[in-house]
């Protein structure tokens, strides 16, 4: 009995190893293969590979026309005349497609394919290089309009004014018109000193630096203005921000939204103003964030989807290169700068840098 319960379990013992077997065959034969088909061969490697099948193209051509030769030869002598020339000639015409096929044919399509591809990638370059060509002379035509912009209109009025004083030398509003021209004129010069500090490349000074540090920097420069104007600024310093980057760049930076900041609440009278400034790191610690949010009168869509374009501006006396100057140096830290405003919902400006910068020259 015993033994007769023990048979069928031999049996599916058997059948799991053959099973098993089977499976270590396909695991160890096929597979390996075509993982090894699949690995990346160095340039003499697919070159090698490439010869040796272009050369077992021409021996086995190099056979096929020996044989062919061979049986011409023994026709002739054995079947006369007429019979080796008709197998001749069709075998003939099937070594001149074997030839063909096996020769010709794949240097013929590596060509083909290699002039289509060029040719496609030509056309390709050519497409995309006219393409930023066109943005990059539509980016020139738009920037050369505002810096015309920003320039003339104050050149304009101060020359309208020196022109009234010199019609009436002894005018009393000639003190007026003076004071006036020389506002004109201090825009034109702040306009054209921002402009060479968005233009022109910088060299970044890194060195470690903590940015909370930076931020509290920044903060102190608005000690008095802060306590005149009785905003509240609210801090939330989670980290002490290690990093590496410019630490004046950056103060500056920071400078610029904490300014524009206080000319928003100033500007739209808001009752009880706050300016919140939070600092952080990211899950993975690899990271750091500043944020800088007021309660102010936000920024409609349309103006914050043109707020870091060059000589944009909504203030009355802005030179529109504030935002601009502050995304270079952000990118040339390799980091981001996002703005995120509703109307009535005050303003929120997000800073995000790597931890680690490496030293070198970069755009700010």
């Amino acid at each position: 009995m015993r033994a007769t319960h023990n048979q069928p379990d031999a049996a599916e013992s058997v059948g799991s190893c053959a099973m098993r077997h089977r499976r270590d065959r396909g695991a160890t034969g096929f597979e390996p293969r075509r993982r090894r088909g699949r690995s990346k061969l160095s340039t003499e490697e697919r070159a090698y590979r490439d010869a040796r099948r272009r050369a077992k193209r021409k021996f086995g051509f190099v056979w096929h026309f020996v044989a062919y030769a061979l049986v011409c030869v023994f026709l002739l002598f054995v079947a006369g005349i007429r019979p080796a020339f008709i197998v001749a000639l069709a075998w003939g015409i099937g070594i001149g497609c074997h030839y063909f096929a096996a020769v010709l044919a794949p240097d013929l399509r590596r060509r083909f394919i290699e002039q289509e591809v060029s040719r496609q990638v030509v056309h390709d370059v050519s497409r995309e290089r006219r393409e930023l060509e066109d943005k990059h002379v539509a980016s020139l035509e738009e920037l050369s309009a505002s810096i015309a912009h920003e320039i003339r209109n104050p050149i304009t009025a101060a020359k309208s004014l020196v022109q009234q004083m010199g019609e009436d030398l002894e005018s009393s509003e000639n003190i007026g018109y003076a004071k006036v021209a020389l506002d004109e004129l201090d825009r034109v010069e702040r306009s054209i000193s921002h402009l060479l500090r968005f233009a022109r490349d910088e060299e970044l000074h890194v060195r470690d630096l903590r940015l909370v540090e930076v931020v509290e920097s920044a903060l102190e420069t608005f000690r008095d203005r802060l306590g005149r104007d009785g905003v509240v600024v609210e801090r939330d310093l989670a980290t002490d921000g290690a990093m590496r980057g410019d630490p004046e760049k950056l103060r500056r930076v920071l400078i610029n939204l904490v300014s524009n900041a206080l000319d928003a609440i100033e500007a739209a009278g808001t009752p009880d103003p706050r300016i919140q400034v939070v600092a952080g790191e990211n899950l993975a610690g690899t990271e750091v964030w500043v944020r800088v949010r007021d309660n102010g009168p936000g920024i409609d869509p349309d103006t914050l989807h043109k707020i870091f374009s060059p000589f944009y501006t909504s203030k009355e006396k802005g030179t529109g290169l504030g935002l601009a100057i502050s995304k270079k140096v952000v990118d040339a830290h390799g980091g981001s700068l996002e703005a995120h405003s509703e109307p009535g919902a005050g303003a929120d400006f997000l800073l995000t840098f790597p931890k680690q910068q490496p030293d070198g020259r970069a755009r700010s």
